[in-house]
């Protein structure tokens, strides 16, 4: 029976090697070729052996058990093999490897093409083996050919294959990218080429490695159109690089920049004050305009465009606009130049027309309003101030920016004039008479006027009544029966009023006004319908801790103090409640009224108690007038006489104690 996994022969073999051994033990001089031809005469006898193996199986499992796996010398096997020393074994090693490069992985080098297939590039590196390279990364050079140089990467000196592996393309992009790392640190110039367009920009292919060029790194201008520069071979300079995930961005703006930052200085260096120049408008904005003066900009601002007031500057200017101006000011270190476009005009007030003089008409556009008036352009650059006191002859405020509009046109009267200082004051009231000279003549005293109320203040409204003249209604002069907290509530600003003049103050070009006075006085007959005493039915309108308003009829308000506004059930009244009130107080010269609830029903209840006293008091009468009687016709009283009047002087007494106790 054999052992699965064993031959008759390799046992054989093992017993004859193990015998040999035990009789000539090899020692380290011992060459090994000897072992060798040992074994192989061993696997020559192994078919006689095999008969030994069948008759004794069991010495052979004894003898294999005893030789231990370790110690068996795998070195040997059925070829002729020739050993080595270990010290030649490793001079022979480094003489044998120092006809090789020592090379690492992710290096560099120099390669020569050694041969070429239909899909590969062979290239020898001087290392024990050659490298194969796709012809895809030979795409930018088709004419390669045997002997060429070639600059190649070592990605692995022995990949799964056993094979060297090199890259070209590896090659490229790392020394591209060392090539832009040493751009960026010198600022040098390099030539890319714009492949295609991405999201914010455009990709540019710089000595094969893929950098970003930012839609804002493009021009100095804005682009909006990235299409046009796709296919492109532009100059660029390196900004920004990120060494971890090796990505580059690159600008022409900068390039463009750095030229003009050139020509600036040249520019700014040949400048003087004064001096003229031709430029194109660049750029209009809300505060003025940017002027290209050939390579470099200069600002005109709002205020220098036009001697007159300018509302924004594309009213005068728009882009591309060519014009001269001059240099007002420039600053060398900050490279900033102001320009003027109104200097090249004489200024309007030295060259002001002879028919504007003090007293003439003029008219002028409203060009600007603030709090004291407005001001009136006379012509570009000449402007007159109304203030607000020349607006009107009337005394009561105006608001200028009520009553002005910007671009409207206004006519008026030069006041003063100052050439020197250019400033000019303007009416417009004295473009007509003074009213105020005649004003008792149109407006004398107790005359009725209409008006229109055109201010209301805490303490009384102001009316007009024609332009220029107004006077004002205080408060209390309103209406007869009814008190007002806030005119207000009387009457709204814009309305029309009829008014009677209380008086006037010609020095101060005041109108005492009045409305109730239109009307007779009415507390002369309310005190005649409204006796202290007298009861009425009231509403209460308003209550607070003090009291309560109460509306009688008539329209007429009263007022009731807390203490009279208890009820008979001890509750008190409540606002919108409607009660009969008396009348406890009436003064005619402060139009007062003062009204009681708890009068009311206290009035009642003491007159009741009157009359149960007067019914008393009758009855008493009545009893001693029969007393009298009985007395008179009674000579002699008798026992029952007496006690009948014994019961008629118990009711007498009593009745006056109840009378007593009221």
């Amino acid at each position: 029976m054999e052992t699965a996994g064993t031959t008759p022969e390799s046992v054989e073999s093992v017993q004859t090697t193990d015998t040999a051994a035990q009789e000539a033990p090899v020692t380290a001089e011992t060459p090994a070729v000897e072992a060798t031809t040992e074994v192989e005469v061993a696997t020559e006898e192994a078919p006689a052996a095999e008969q030994a193996h069948v008759r004794a199986p069991r010495r052979y499992y004894e003898e294999a058990s005893t030789t231990s796996h370790d110690d068996f010398d795998w070195s040997v096997d059925k070829r002729n093999v020739a050993s080595y020393a270990k010290n030649d074994r490793e001079k022979f090693e480094m003489v044998y490897d120092s006809t090789f490069k020592a090379i690492t992985e992710n290096e560099l080098m120099n390669g020569t093409v050694e041969g070429l297939t239909k899909t590969d590039v062979i290239i020898n590196i001087g290392f024990k083996s050659d490298g194969l390279i796709s012809l895809n990364e030979f795409r930018d050079t088709p004419g390669v050919k045997i002997g060429d140089i070639v600059e190649v990467m070592v990605v692995e000196k022995e990949d799964r294959e056993g094979h060297l592996h090199l890259s070209r393309k590896l090659a490229r992009a790392a020394r591209s990218w060392q090539q832009i790392v040493d751009f960026y640190k010198t600022g040098e110039v390099v030539t890319g080429t714009i492949t295609s367009k991405t999201k914010g920009g455009l990709i540019v292919d710089v000595h094969g490695l893929e950098t970003f060029l930012p839609g804002s790194q493009i021009d100095v201008k804005p682009v909006t159109d990235y299409d046009q520069y796709v296919g492109k071979t532009m100059d660029f300079k390196v900004v920004k690089i990120n060494e971890t995930i090796r990505n580059a961005v690159v600008s022409h703006k900068a390039l463009i920049e750095s030229d003009i930052e050139q020509q600036r200085s040249v520019i700014i260096g040949q400048l003087e004050k004064g001096q003229v120049l031709e430029g194109t408008v660049k750029n209009v904005t809300d505060f003025g305009a940017f002027i290209d003066l050939g390579g470099v900009d200069g600002l005109l601002y709002i205020t220098d465009i036009s001697w007159g007031r300018v509302t924004h500057p594309s009213e005068v200017l728009h882009n591309s606009q060519k014009l001269n101006v001059v240099v007002l000011d420039f600053d060398d270190e900050k490279k900033r130049i102001s320009l003027g476009l109104k200097q090249l005009t004489p200024h309007p007030w030295d060259n002001l027309p002879e028919n504007i003089v003090e007293n003439a008409h003029v008219k002028g556009k409203v060009v600007n309003i603030e709090d004291y008036g407005a001001f009136l352009e006379i012509m570009p650059g000449v402007e007159g101030l109304v203030h607000v006191s020349e607006i009107t002859w009337s005394s009561q405020p105006i608001n200028a920016k009520e009553f002005f509009k910007l671009g409207e046109e206004h006519e008026a009267v030069v006041v003063t004039l100052d050439k020197d200082e250019r400033k000019m004051s303007l009416s417009i009231k004295q473009l007509s008479a003074d009213p105020w000279e005649t004003i008792e003549n149109k407006f004398p005293i107790d005359s009725r006027h209409p008006g229109v109320v055109k201010n209301i203040t805490p303490y009384g409204v102001f009316v007009e009544l024609e332009t220029g003249i107004g006077g004002m209604i205080h408060i209390s002069d309103l209406s007869w029966i009814k008190r007002y907290n806030h005119p207000s509530e009387f009457v709204k600003t814009g309305e029309n009023i009829d008014v009677i003049i209380l008086g006037i103050d010609k020095e101060n070009r005041k109108l005492s006004l009045g409305h109730k006075q239109l009307e007779e006085d009415p507390w002369n007959t309310f005190e005649t319908v409204f006796p202290i005493g007298s009861v009425h039915e009231g509403s209460v309108t308003r209550k607070d801790e003090k009291g309560a308003t109460v509306q009688l009829q008539y329209g007429l308000e009263a007022y009731a103090p807390a203490r009279h506004l208890r009820k008979e059930d001890g509750s008190n009244v409540e606002a919108e409640e409607t009660l009969p009130f008396m009348i406890i107080e009436f003064d005619r010269n402060d139009k007062r009224i003062l009204v009681s609830h708890s009068k009311v029903w206290e009035q009642s209840k003491n007159e009741e108690k009157d009359a149960v006293r007067k019914e008393n008091a009758s009855e008493n009468e009545k009893t001693k007038k029969a007393v009298k009687n009985l007395q008179s016709k009674v000579e002699k009283p008798t026992l029952g006489d007496l006690g009948a009047l014994g019961a008629i002087k118990d009711k007498l007494k009593k009745a006056e104690d109840d009378a007593a106790a009221e």
